[in-house]
């Protein structure tokens, strides 16, 4: 696979694997945990390195399943985990920001996977209640303390990422992105580039949609698409006009349309690095693919032009 550079001058595999389905959000009831084992393995081989997790996906199941599966394979792959989101009475999901709470996440997480060092601990999402100086000083402190290699932030507004970089820089920006969410094009990735952080680019594939395999249908509630206006049936129905173009520049490339969204996403510039995340061994195959392919001009004009998505907004 072609790579990339992280700041510190790490090389990277240019498609990194987003984790999450594995144990949490998606089609919940198709966990397999022996299948997401071989998976995580068998994306080393194709060459990724850059793994994406979070304390809260299961919650923990998901550190844990990675710890345990790349366990042997440490020095061969980065890391990459997030903190301050907690699960609440009924599952629902509160911010803790205070510095005891990002202490106390970073070592559970080091225990669960397996590790003596996270390489990039992401704030998940910032706490309002607590100045964002302190949450980042307490995660400042842990790279001081060698438990953290980068620090990085999910979901940050320009300002707030000003803030968190002149106190310790930044070295990775998370947001969702792709052909029907390109928002951050117009700050936050300009943001990134000029302080030589990098973007994790989420949902390339549009949480599944623009792999074009999903037939209008309304999901279970146990799945997180399911409080996402973009799926419901009519707009899933409204959205064809977009996967009419995707289609059509993957036949002209002899291509999938998922590889033609993650293909858009690796298109937006190096330091822009795609974690479209799978726990099928075919649909890693397919994706770690579109590392090699190219879109021509005519393709990313084409593309560009779609309308905006049925039940879009900017998530915060």
């Amino acid at each position: 696979m072609r790579t990339t550079v992280l700041p510190d001058g790490v090389e990277v595999g240019r498609i990194g694997l987003g984790c999450m389905s594995m144990s949490h959000a998606y089609s919940p009831h198709e966990r397999d945990d022996a299948e997401s084992v071989s998976v995580l393995n068998h994306a080393v081989d194709l060459g990724v390195t850059l793994f994406d997790t979070a304390d809260i996906y299961g919650p923990y199941t998901n550190e844990e399943l990675i710890g345990r599966a790349l366990r042997t394979r440490r020095d061969e792959v980065v890391l990459a985990t997030k903190c301050g989101l907690v699960s609440g009475p009924r599952g629902v999901l509160r911010r803790n920001g205070t510095p005891e709470h990002i202490r106390a996440a970073c070592d559970a997480s080091l225990a669960r996977l397996r590790t003596d060092r996270i390489d990039l601990l992401q704030l998940h999402r910032i706490d309002p209640a607590v100045p964002l100086s302190e949450t980042w000083g307490a995660m400042a402190k842990l790279v001081s303390e060698g438990k953290v290699v980068h620090l990085g932030i999910s979901h940050a507004t320009v300002e707030e990422l000003d803030e968190a970089h002149a106190i310790h820089p930044v070295s990775a920006v998370q947001y969702e992105l792709s052909i029907w969410a390109d928002y951050t094009l117009r700050d936050v990735i300009p943001w990134c580039r000029g302080h030589e952080a990098v973007f994790l680019a989420f949902a390339c594939i549009g949480r599944g949609y623009l792999s074009g395999r999903l037939p209008p249908a309304a999901f279970s509630g146990d799945d997180s698409r399911s409080r996402d206006p973009r799926f419901t049936v009519e707009a899933m129905t409204a959205n064809e006009r977009i996967l009419t173009t995707v289609r059509a520049v993957a036949r002209r490339l002899d291509a999938t349309p998922a590889q033609v969204a993650i293909a858009w996403v690796l298109a937006q510039g190096k330091d822009v690095i795609p974690i479209p995340g799978t726990k099928k061994m075919r649909w890693l195959r397919e994706n770690v693919a579109a590392a090699e392919l190219e879109l021509g001009p005519d393709d990313l004009r084409e593309l560009a032009a779609v309308p905006r998505p049925a039940g879009h907004r900017r998530w915060s």
